[in-house]
């Protein structure tokens, strides 16, 4: 067990041999909308296009063994960001999965393709944490939006999911717990 801030850290090797990680519950203050500030943060970022329930996993475990190659790194929550609309069909999402890094990494391995260190950019962001499975995600999306409208706010980035409890993390999708994200701004 590693911790990272207010997160204890569960390491779990599964079949394939890839080491993933699991999350304790979140604050259940969550569940509710919510506007607050969030600092940039730098991630390694693994791109990939297509379902994610295919592309994700070969992204993760190329994310997850670059991650755990460099010197220094300590568990948080892996993230995804999401360009395009999710009315299109899932073979044609691209999805930016990544895991935040401390400042002492300044580069990845070399031979190790497909990786990048980015700055995700934040500042204001609109978030509601969702319980279960995440093809019923709709309603807690359309929940963010209705909040982040009747505050005033656009939508201003990606839409972006945190997994706090997810697949490869020991638990049955109605246990799943992901922050839904979106940097916003004043219209």
């Amino acid at each position: 067990m590693i911790k990272t801030g207010i997160f204890a850290v569960f390491l779990v090797v599964t079949s394939a041999g890839i080491v993933a990680a699991r999350m304790p519950q979140a604050d259940d203050s969550l569940k509710t909308p919510r506007l607050t500030m969030k600092p940039d943060q730098k991630m390694l970022v693994v791109e990939a296009k297509g379902d994610p329930n295919t592309a994700g996993q070969a992204a993760f475990s190329l994310l997850f063994k670059t991650f755990f190659s460099l010197p220094g790194v300590q568990m948080a929550p892996p993230r995804a960001r999401w360009s395009g609309e999710f009315t299109a069909a899932k073979d044609s999402w691209t999805g930016f999965y990544a895991l935040p890094l401390p400042a002492t990494v300044t580069a990845i391995p070399a031979g190790l393709q497909g990786v990048k260190i980015e700055i995700w950019k934040y500042g204001e962001v609109a978030e509601i944490l969702h319980l279960g499975p995440y093809d019923t995600e709709t309603a807690t999306i359309e929940t963010l939006h209705q909040f982040i409208k009747d505050r005033g706010y656009v939508i201003d980035g990606l839409h972006e999911e945190e997994y706090l409890v997810g697949p490869g993390m020991g638990a049955q999708p109605a246990a799943f717990r992901t922050i839904i994200r979106y940097q916003v701004k004043k219209k």
